[in-house]
């Protein structure tokens, strides 16, 4: 071998064997750190700001010092103000980092605070830091180990001023007793007196007597019915074991029959049936095939929770007559896969559950910012580059920083930031849902919350460049490189925004719309319906974009660049509906400044298959939907006060969500007027109670004529804080099934009282009979349908008075279980039945029927039994 050769490669070796030596004494730095971060307060010096503090234990022998290193997390988007002993620094998104200063110092042994200043309230334990890592640095600032953290805990939030965020905020501080006035509202009902069926049928009328089935009964169904005859075949085969004949025919001797005939429904025929048991079977009668699939789910839903508790045979259906229709022909569910990934498995579970509720459509949010989630082919990196989230060295890398806690290495087990659907994959969840008569809506948001299809593209760029093929290269191209225009989006990005003055951004959304629509075409489906996002474009987008500033001298008439996202929906619309799609949109699209400065409905969509999802009930506007639907718009509703699953259940510190619109549990997606909704809804986002006859007096409401206008009702699951399946069910139920009843339940003689206080007290008689059922005869299901669901059961009230236990639960029907040796209660311990003495700590849980429990709620009298405040959840 050449000597020169030779000594370069000992060189090598020597250099490498030296960097696996540093990474392995870096690993043992970082394993040997203890990390801890603790909210300090809400109350600060100025109203709308935080203290908070990291705190660093070195366990090890080698000292932390002032260079060489960086620590990076992920945090709730909030700006900092203030630091010391280290810098804080924003960098994009969720995504920060702290670099120690000059004469940082942490010795073997020693401890020390960073502490810092941030904007807004943080009452969360899901605000806090998370998926930290160090980078280590050589002399020239290379990078040479990036090392994870894994001795890291966050304190409780248990204070006043971490529980509340400041003095606006006007909630209640989340204690057990808080919880135990909530839930006395409620009381148990008789069974008899629950909802046979969720969401409530138009009409039913009960009968007297139960037909049974049994194994070797058929199911006759008339041509064209084959998939809803499987479908009822299969669950009560997965449900109970019964196995019953399908087959094809008029039915004379049928046991079940499934038909379609000329039905209406208060007057309506589309997804509308009749379901009849009696002595001699079940027969079910559609207007079509969607109306004889929910027959079928009335049907299961009629066999109540010993189905699920008992499997024993044969199976007994009460007698019955249901006509039935939904009041609303779009009922929706909205998931957002992008943030945090979910997998193909748990979109089943949740299209499968929709359908048992009669939800019809599901809003596929698979690209935003953080992640790009659907194989497009000719695109590669889409999925290649924004499909996966891990450590870069920078914002301009052509790669997507962590997010949300997904850490520094991209697909690292039990992380949620980077996967995607292959074709194929997507292909199958269409059928899926179409086989539930659920309609699949992909999305594709622009202008803003574009990054992860822009840092895709940059990349597809940088590579056919390389390649010395400018064409392709500029072919698909989303920026303007040369755009220097500074903002910073809702989730505090800077360089989330298309540019609407490229021809290449438009050829891009071509480009993913016309394989959506094979992807569609080789399911079976045809692509109707697109939602094309449109929502929060930051103020500064395009500003400084030469690109832009050519156009604006092109076209004066847009004067100003404010102006340029109007532009580009309208120059989008050209080619989407050359392609004859209905368009979905974020409410924003269908808006215009007047020269006041004030947003006011743009008429130059109306009529052209647009369709504005209206969200906005609580802020600036809060009557722009019904001003919309006036206009001539129609619209969706999903009223963030009541309809989005991501909003925490409650403002407890360890019920994960988010809460900058409050707080949304089932109650407030079931108490929903849509023809009058500023009459349900009660707070502000800082839970100041609203006088809703004065506050509103003067909002616009919608025309009688216009009523038609509101096509349906969406639920959101926006995924920021959605870790995994499991996570993501937990949001969704008991929520869903509040919004089910509002979706296609018949209007509520309580949505026409214009009495205020009349309408509260038939909502809470309403209410009470409704909680009732979720605990008694829907729990049962959730936890055995598909495998089992994961659902939230509230933790019980807790009172103390004269040191005596009182406790209760927010859903009748619930049990309560008890222990006073220090072990966690199970479905088997002590039932609590009467306020029992508090003469030791006591800890107690709420189960249902299935052995499903809360999470513990624990007491302990050497805090002060007197006093509830003093109660600590767990």
């Amino acid at each position: 071998m050449n000597k020169s050769i030779s000594s370069l490669l000992l060189l090598s070796i020597s250099i490498f064997f030296i960097a696996c030596q540093k990474e392995a004494s870096w690993q043992q730095t970082v394993d040997q750190l203890h990390l801890e971060w603790e909210l300090v307060s809400n109350f600060t010096e100025e109203e709308g700001q935080f203290d908070a503090r990291f705190l660093i234990e070195n366990n090890g022998d080698q000292a932390l010092e002032d260079e060489g290193w960086a620590l990076f997390f992920n945090m709730s988007p909030r700006m900092i103000v203030s630091s010391s002993e280290a810098d804080i620094t924003h960098i994009n998104g969720d995504w920060y980092q702290l670099t120690p200063r000059e004469g940082f110092y942490l010795g073997s042994g020693e401890q020390l605070e960073v502490a810092y200043t941030g904007i807004e309230g943080v009452i969360k334990e899901t605000d806090a830091p998370m998926g930290l890592y160090f980078v280590f640095y050589g002399e020239d600032e290379e990078e040479l180990a990036t090392i994870p953290v894994s001795n890291w805990e966050v304190r409780p939030f248990e204070r006043k001023e971490q529980l509340l965020r400041g003095t606006a905020d006007e909630e209640s501080p989340y204690s057990p007793s808080s919880q135990f006035a909530a839930n006395e509202k409620v009381e148990l009902v008789e069974a008899s007196d629950l909802l046979p069926i969720i969401p409530s049928p138009y009409f039913l009328e009960k009968g007297e007597g139960v037909f049974e089935i049994n194994s070797g009964m058929t199911i006759t169904y008339q041509e064209g019915l084959e998939n809803e005859a499987t479908y009822l075949n299969e669950k009560l085969q997965n449900l109970s074991g019964i196995n019953l004949v399908i087959e094809a025919g008029e039915g004379e001797e049928a046991d079940i029959l499934l038909s379609i005939a000329d039905i209406q429904v208060d007057g309506k025929q589309k997804e509308a049936y009749q379901l009849e048991v009696g002595a001699d079977g079940v027969v079910i009668t559609g207007g079509d095939a969607a109306g004889v699939f929910y027959g079928v789910q009335s049907l299961l839903a009629l066999l109540g929770p010993e189905i699920y508790l008992v499997k024993e045979l044969p199976l007994e259906v009460p007698f019955v007559r249901i006509d039935d229709a939904p009041r609303f022909g779009f009922r929706s569910l909205h998931m957002d896969v992008a943030r945090n990934f979910q997998t193909k498995e748990t979109i089943k579970k949740a299209l499968d559950m929709m359908a048992h509720y009669k939800l019809n459509h599901f809003l596929f949010y698979t690209t935003e910012d953080e992640g790009w989630r659907l194989e497009i082919p000719g695109l590669p990196e889409l999925t290649e580059v924004g499909g996966q989230r891990q450590h870069v060295k920078g914002v301009d890398e052509a790669a997507l920083h962590p997010g949300y806690g997904s850490g520094p290495k991209a697909y690292a087990a039990g992380g949620h930031g980077s996967g995607f659907y292959t074709r194929q994959e997507f292909i199958n969840l269409l059928e899926y849902a179409r086989d539930r008569h659920i309609t699949i809506i992909p999305e594709l948001n622009f202008p803003g919350h574009a990054r992860a299809a822009i840092k895709s593209m940059e990349a597809r760029y940088l590579k056919f460049m390389e390649a010395g093929d400018e064409a392709a290269a500029e072919e698909y191209r989303l920026i303007d490189p040369e755009d220097q225009s500074e903002y910073l989006s809702a989730q505090a990005y800077k360089d989330n925004v298309v540019s609407v003055a490229r021809e290449s951004t438009y050829r891009f959304y071509e480009k993913v719309v016309d394989e959506l629509d094979l992807m569609y075409r080789e399911a079976g489906l045809e692509l109707e319906k697109m939602h094309a996002g449109g929502d929060e474009v930051p103020e500064g987008s395009w500003t400084q974009s030469p690109m832009a500033d050519s156009l604006l001298k092109e076209l004066p008439d847009i004067k100003d660049p404010k102006n340029l996202q109007a532009y580009f929906f309208r120059e989008l619309m050209k080619r989407l509906e050359k392609r004859d799609l209905e368009v979905h949109v974020w409410e924003e699209m269908a808006l215009i400044k007047d020269e006041t400065g004030n947003y006011r409905p743009n008429p130059e969509f109306v009529g052209r298959k647009v369709i504005p999802y209206i969200w906005n009930n609580l802020f600036d506007y809060p009557d722009m939907g019904y001003q919309l639907a006036n206009q001539g718009y129609e619209v969706v509703l999903c009223n963030v006060s009541n309809f989005y699953f991501d909003l925490a259940y409650s403002n407890d510190p360890t019920e994960p969500g988010l809460y900058w619109a409050g707080f949304v549990d089932t109650k407030n997606a079931w108490t929903f007027a849509p023809y009058d909704w500023f009459k349900t809804t009660y707070t502000t986002n800082m839970g100041r109670k609203l006088d809703r006859k004065v506050e509103f007096k003067e909002m616009v409401r919608i025309n009688p004529d216009a009523r038609g206008n509101i096509l349906g009702l969406e639920a959101q699951l926006w995924g920021e804080t959605v870790k995994g399946g499991e996570m993501a069910e937990y949001y969704i139920f008991p929520k869903l099934l509040g919004f089910a009843e509002s979706a296609w339940a018949k209007e509520r003689e309580w949505e026409r009282e214009d009495d205020l206080e009349l309408m509260d007290r038939a909502i809470e008689k309403g209410w009470n009979r409704f909680s009732n059922t979720i605990a008694q005869r829907e729990y049962p299901k959730l936890a055995r349908w598909n495998g089992g669901y994961v659902y939230r059961i509230a933790p019980p009230g807790v009172k103390v008075e004269n040191d005596t236990l009182q406790a209760n639960v927010n859903f009748p029907g619930l049990e309560l279980r008890y222990t006073t040796d220090g072990s966690e209660p199970g479905a088997a311990s002590r039932k609590y039945e009467m306020p029992i003495p508090l003469e030791g700590v006591v800890k107690i849980r709420a189960f249902d029927k299935t052995g499903t429990g809360s999470r513990t709620v624990t007491v302990n009298p050497s805090k002060g039994a007197a006093s509830s405040d003093n109660l600590q959840p767990r």
